[in-house]
């Protein structure tokens, strides 16, 4: 362990494959303590066994979480907030590819419950231990299909017009529009919030689609490793460079032009009330 981040908490949602178990893997070799947020219990305690064990570090736990639904999020945050009072860096990192129009238990949308609706919920509930850790960060992994989404109000849940690829572009570019938000509202509190695109990452978040497998087997060449995506998450959550920095979008460490509309602080005011309805965070 090299020791630069010893006596920070970290959260690594969805951390039991790909940049975010990558993630959660390099934050232990910093000597953080690190929490796991994971769905399946017996696929991600050979991940936290394993974590421990190649960085010496056993300060990595396990939570577990079904970021689609909203009782398994507040149940998250109830746990974490029992062993911690301080949460210095949050990597919003869980998502999803569906392939076909799905409803969560809370009848939400699943592709935008899922890569939204959860990290803005957890974000929320878990502010007061972010604020008491300050300096603190909030990391938000969105992608580089944002600038191909829009933000229909009117149509939120796919219930008129769906596609794979409307709605995973929609949920990417809620989070740069939360990130923006966040940072607007968080302003002078001590809590920073940054989001990123990690690259075409070969991961198993195309789940078992054979045309999205064979797009990534086609593109191979411009895909990149779970440890070259996490690079960036990593960076955010851990470097000295980008302390004080807020609001921005990351491709490859470095400040990136967002789309139009998710530098819009009218849209992204109107999700995050939006946002808090859907999540009964506010009536």
């Amino acid at each position: 362990m090299n020791g630069s981040m010893v006596g920070k908490v970290c959260m690594v949602t969805g951390a039991s494959s790909g940049i975010g178990k990558v993630t959660a893997l390099e934050l232990a070799r910093m000597g953080a303590t690190v929490v796991m947020v994971c769905r399946n219990q017996a696929k991600a305690e050979p991940v936290l066994a394993e974590i421990r064990q190649v960085t010496g570090n056993s300060a990595v736990e396990l939570m577990l979480a079904d970021m689609s639904s909203q009782a398994s999020i507040r149940a998250l945050a109830s746990a974490f907030k029992q062993k911690h009072d301080r949460l210095h860096v949050l990597v919003n990192n869980a998502g999803a590819i569906m392939f076909e129009r799905k409803l969560t238990v809370d009848g939400m949308e699943s592709t935008f419950a899922t890569n939204h609706l959860g990290g803005f919920l957890l974000t929320n509930l878990l502010l007061d231990e972010l604020k008491a850790a300050a300096p603190a960060r909030v990391v938000g992994v969105s992608s580089g299909a944002h600038p191909f989404g829009h933000i229909d109000f009117d149509d939120l849940q796919g219930e008129r017009k769906w596609s794979v690829w409307r709605a995973y572009s929609d949920s990417k570019l809620a989070n740069v529009l939360f990130t923006a938000e966040l940072a607007r509202r968080l302003a002078g509190r001590g809590v920073t919030a940054n989001c990123l695109h990690p690259g075409i990452v070969r991961s198993n978040i195309v789940g078992n689609s054979p045309l999205v497998r064979g797009l990534i087997k086609l593109f191979g060449w411009i895909a990149v490793t779970p440890e070259q995506g996490a690079e960036t998450s990593i960076y955010l959550a851990s470097s000295p460079e980008v302390e004080g920095i807020s609001g921005e979008y990351f491709i490859r460490k470095k400040v990136a032009r967002m789309s139009r509309e998710a530098a819009d602080p009218a849209v992204a005011r109107r999700l995050w009330e939006v946002s808090e309805k859907l999540t009964g965070l506010k009536q």
